[in-house]
């Protein structure tokens, strides 16, 4: 079973593919910087070159599972009268949204050439907009436009054969998450893997929490 795992040099990423690696499946995991370990692919998901270049890299292998994590959130401290630049805008969309829709399409032949294949989209409880907290707009904004671009991929792609998940990974101890979040990386990952396990066709454009309760839109 062959994996890939889109900013897979650290936190929940690094834990997705340490824990498929123990599985024994083939992990390609991602990163800008092509990091040594199960990072070691490069891809920069808001470069559309690199994107070419890796899909071209894997020529015909089969991709079982496309897991959608790399992420950013650069706006965490930012003030709505004086903050929130343009280029903040741009660099978190291009990541969060254009750069899961960019190497989802890439990787369409090596996904429709596995025999159940499946993309979770990592995004977060606050993309839904029942749950505004009135910070992190740019963040919030481009998760919600994830969770419905992974709720229109479970449509568009259904007739192709593939599955697609939407996930919230939890408040996680990581550098994006802080020290005093509510949970660790082990405790994300062993629910994400387990949501993702249960992932088909019957539940495609499902929206849950990593523990498998839903998540509200």
């Amino acid at each position: 079973m062959a994996i890939v795992i889109s900013g897979a040099n650290r936190g929940i990423g690094a834990g997705l593919a340490a824990h498929y690696a123990a599985a024994g499946a083939q992990v390609i995991g991602t990163s800008r910087g092509g990091a040594a370990g199960t990072a070691g692919a490069t891809l920069d998901v808001t470069d559309p070159a690199s994107i070419a270049a890796f899909a071209e890299g894997l020529g015909q292998t089969k991709i079982d599972t496309l897991i959608c994590n790399a992420g950013v959130f650069p706006d965490r401290h930012e003030d709505t009268a004086t903050g929130y630049a343009p280029e903040l805008w741009a660099r978190t969309f291009a990541t969060n949204v254009t750069g899961v829709f960019l190497t989802v399409q890439a990787l369409l032949p090596n996904l429709k050439a596995a025999p159940a294949p499946k993309i979770a989209i990592i995004a977060s409880q606050m993309g839904s907009s029942l749950k505004a907290g009135g910070n992190g707009l740019i963040y919030r904004a481009s998760k919600a436009a994830a969770i419905n671009l992974g709720r229109n991929l479970a449509v568009d792609l259904k007739p192709s054969g593939i599955a697609v998940g939407i996930y919230h990974p939890g408040w996680v101890r990581t550098e994006m998450g802080g020290d005093a979040a509510a949970i660790s990386i082990d405790e994300s990952v062993a629910g994400l893997g387990a949501r993702i396990a249960d992932l088909g066709l019957e539940t495609t454009g499902i929206f849950l929490n990593w523990d498998g309760s839903p998540q509200d839109y």
